[in-house]
């Protein structure tokens, strides 16, 4: 019995100094910088962080900002689902940060009014905090398959256009410029060769490419084209070779979906389409065995 009450009291010790620091964090601003300067040159790819207008004397709201952004880490991630977004004015990565946050409350305020249970409200709170990434997934993972869609048709046009005489700069511009309504990865293309002209190397432009869309295939299609800087090999040829093998993985997928169809279509039958069967053809049996007693043949 002693020892339980130790065991406890060690764990009450321990949740009421880690709520403590966690108070204190939030509370008290960390040191001041000399400058926010560093930080902004000392990023990669050249751009402000949207989070530099975070103060951490600013109000609780702002605190709790600086803190999730800062000591917590959720900055550099926001930033990237951002980025994988397409960069839109809104929402951006701040905003995404308060809808998780909106998220978070609310969830963890209604669940603690039904239950009245603080365990069960904080709880809630981490786990809603995370439920808005599930929709900027989907946004996403739909983003992405609009640009692949499209990706083998810019890969032939652009083989044909460079197989003409142009550089593959002059005819991604070439392309882009003969599209009436542009897609994802239209605009993806535009913003690379916005970039060059205002003073990117080509190959940090094409790598910030790769980076936007985070697909495996256009960061393959951009390895094709600096290789073929790097080495002098035709860039015709390998841009014809890798379009016919983006075909072929989609005719691959296709069919791998189309086998699987049946396997998928059990779920919903077993679940659903048997036991209705099974009720039809069993009720008037059983109605037969409750009111008379036998089997009614």
């Amino acid at each position: 019995m002693q020892l339980t009450q130790f065991i406890l009291l060690a764990v009450g010790f321990l949740g009421s100094m880690a709520v403590f620091t966690l108070v204190q964090r939030l509370l008290s601003p960390p040191a001041e910088e000399p400058t926010s300067l560093a930080r902004i040159a000392g990023k990669a790819q050249g751009d402000v962080s949207a989070f530099e207008s975070l103060s951490p004397h600013g109000s609780l709201m702002e605190r709790i900002d600086f803190f999730l952004v800062h000591q917590a880490r959720l900055g550099a991630r926001l930033e990237t689902m951002h980025m994988l977004l397409g960069k839109p004015e809104k929402p951006n990565p701040l905003q995404i940060l308060h809808m998780k946050e909106i998220a978070a409350a609310a969830t963890a305020g209604v669940l603690y009014y039904l239950t009245n249970s603080w365990a069960l409200g904080f709880g809630a709170l981490l786990i809603a905090f995370f439920l808005p990434d599930m929709y900027f997934r989907g946004k996403i993972s739909d983003r992405q398959r609009e640009i692949i869609k499209s990706f083998p048709s810019l890969v032939d046009l652009a083989a044909l256009t460079i197989e003409s005489g142009l550089d593959y700069m002059t005819a991604f511009d070439r392309i882009i410029q003969s599209v009436q309504r542009k897609s994802e990865l239209e605009h993806e293309m535009e913003k690379t060769i916005n970039e060059v002209s205002l003073g990117y190397s080509r190959r940090d432009a094409l790598r910030r490419l790769a980076m936007r869309t985070g697909l495996q295939d256009v960061r393959s299609f951009v390895g094709l084209i600096i290789q073929s800087d790097e080495l002098g090999t035709s860039l015709v040829d390998l841009l014809r070779n890798f379009s016919s093998d983006l075909r072929f993985r989609r005719l691959n997928a296709a069919e791998k979906a189309a086998a699987q169809a049946a396997t998928k279509m059990l779920i919903p039958i077993f679940f659903f389409i048997f036991p209705t069967v099974f009720i039809l053809m069993l009720s008037p049996m059983v109605l037969s065995i409750f009111k008379k007693g036998g089997m009614g043949f």
